[in-house]
């Protein structure tokens, strides 16, 4: 699941950026949720601070209220791996992108070539998360750096209160909620159980009648509910 956070405070040049994305991200049937803003106000900066994977920002440098750079500059004291695009119509505020100490991804003039650049910056970001398919959680002084296809299974243990990230090789607890893991996964991960979400891409049966779940590497778990049956087999 792709979060497309697009701001600009000039309607022709939003609903320019919009029609852009839809139409890509529907054309390759991504995932994905669209975020539609005119200004960097306090539901904008909701949107900075919720915890939601893979976002993608398309912010206009300059608004009326605020600088599209500083608000990067918010955005990277809370995340460093999110997208940032930024547009302006004026050349020297690309200038003053450069001397900034903020890593983005890209920088397109509304004036020259912004529709194709822009699906082509699409289409460059893409690539990469799709390459590179990293969960990082910061858990107290502790900093876990996970790859999102080695995940098997995530449960909870009751007893210790911690959340278990079951992989390939090793097994990772946390002092998380499963909700909290949940809403940094894609929609590849499902929930079968109150205690339990699975990697659907490395499920290779789900027996309801016995309560099983059989996996790619033959593990097995019995953490399956008729509760969340609609969800499994969507």
């Amino acid at each position: 699941m792709f979060n497309v956070i697009m701001c600009d405070d000039n309607k022709r040049d939003l609903q320019k950026v919009y029609n852009v994305v839809t139409n890509y991200m529907d054309n390759h049937d991504y995932k994905y949720e669209k975020y539609i803003f005119n200004d960097y106000d306090d539901s904008f900066m909701d949107i900075v601070n919720k915890k939601i994977p893979f976002k993608i920002y398309i912010l206009d440098i300059e608004t009326k209220s605020r600088s599209g750079i500083d608000v990067a500059r918010e955005i990277r004291k809370k995340d460093v791996d999110s997208a940032i695009v930024f547009l302006t119509g004026h050349n020297d505020l690309g200038l003053e992108v450069l001397n900034e100490d903020i890593p983005f991804t890209a920088f397109i003039n509304k004036f020259v070539n912004c529709e194709n650049r822009l699906k082509k910056c699409l289409k460059n970001i893409i690539r990469k998360v799709s390459r590179n398919r990293i969960l990082k959680i910061q858990d107290g002084c502790s900093l876990y750096t996970i790859n999102i296809d080695s995940i098997i299974y995530i449960t909870k243990d009751s007893y210790e209160r911690k959340t278990i990230i079951v992989t390939d090789t090793e097994e990772f607890r946390l002092n998380k909620s499963l909700n909290f893991i949940k809403e940094l996964l894609d929609d590849n991960f499902v929930q079968t159980h109150r205690a339990c979400i699975i990697n659907r891409n490395r499920t290779v049966k789900i027996d309801f009648a016995n309560k099983l779940i059989l996996f790619d590497n033959q593990n097995k778990i019995d953490l399956i509910s008729n509760k969340y049956r609609k969800e499994v087999i969507m």
